[in-house]
């Protein structure tokens, strides 16, 4: 396996049944490529949209993890599960929330659940709660941009819902009430949709770097001067604009650069995440 000369970012669709990992190992098998990452998990028993770094552009992880997502939800009231979808152990209440349905918005406060893949003194959630150990998870704050009903029928109900990174779409769906998660699907992670996606057979299409970026990120060209500083790691004066910017060089991507307060008081821009070919 080789650095893929094409790195950049690969749009993959999820199938029901593998992991996270799972994706990425078969990105790696077909492309060939030993550096390969993905911006955000998913569930084994969730599709759709994940994200797949390859070669340089895992150095872009946080960025692409920060994107809002939006999912599909088949959610099943009248019951609970103890891990929050069809894996658990599923207990039959026939308690059904109120109609309609309370629906969260804004910005929320959750706790994740226990059988996630948040890290405890260095381990999973996951793993503690399956060894049946306590598993105490801080609450943290997170923001539901739109939760639509879609349909209902019996006790399944059906959701649309886009909200910012670190969402527990299953949280959601168990504060509704006695109600978990049946099917979830990604749709869309910021501007990429999981229509253009990599069904995990066949070619794999790489978006190279720039056209990736250049979805959610300002682009801004150097000139010769300016972009030895960048590759060099030195700041260059700011132009106005937005930040952070995806810094290019005769089109070629050489750095994500954020503005900083130089000692002087002036604004400069600052490489923070080197993209240059070695």
């Amino acid at each position: 396996m080789s650095e893929h000369p094409a790195a950049g970012v690969l749009l993959a669709d999820k199938p029901a049944g593998i992991s996270s990992h799972d994706v990425v190992a078969r990105a790696r098998h077909a492309l060939g490529v030993r550096r390969v990452g993905h911006a955000g998990t998913l569930d084994p028993f969730a599709t759709g949209l994940l994200i797949v770094l390859v070669a340089r552009a895992t150095r872009l992880q946080r960025l692409f993890m920060a994107l809002p997502k939006t999912y599909e939800v088949l959610a099943r009231l009248g019951a609970t599960s103890d891990t929050g979808d069809p894996e658990g152990e599923i207990v039959e209440t026939g308690v059904l929330p109120s109609e309609p349905l309370e629906l969260p918005l804004g910005v929320i406060r959750q706790r994740p659940p226990v059988y996630s893949a948040v890290k405890v003194a260095g381990e999973r959630a996951y793993a503690r709660a399956r060894r049946g150990e306590t598993v105490e998870l801080a609450e943290r704050e997170v923001e539901v941009y739109e939760c639509r009903e879609l349909g209902r029928d019996g006790d399944r109900v059906s959701l649309r819902i886009r909200c910012s990174s670190g969402t527990y779409i299953r949280s959601l769906v168990a504060a509704l009430g006695d109600a978990y998660c049946l099917e979830l699907r990604r749709t869309a992670i910021g501007p990429f949709a999981v229509a253009d996606a990599w069904p995990t057979q066949g070619p794999a299409n790489v978006l190279d770097i720039v056209a990736a970026c250049a979805r959610f990120l300002p682009l801004l060209e150097l000139d010769e001067e300016q972009a030895r500083a960048i590759r060099h790691g030195r700041a260059i004066a700011a132009p106005a604009g937005a930040s952070p910017v995806l810094v290019t060089d005769a089109g070629a991507a050489i750095a994500i650069a954020e503005r900083r307060r130089g000692a002087d008081g002036t604004t400069l821009l600052a490489p923070v995440v080197g993209l240059a070919e070695q």
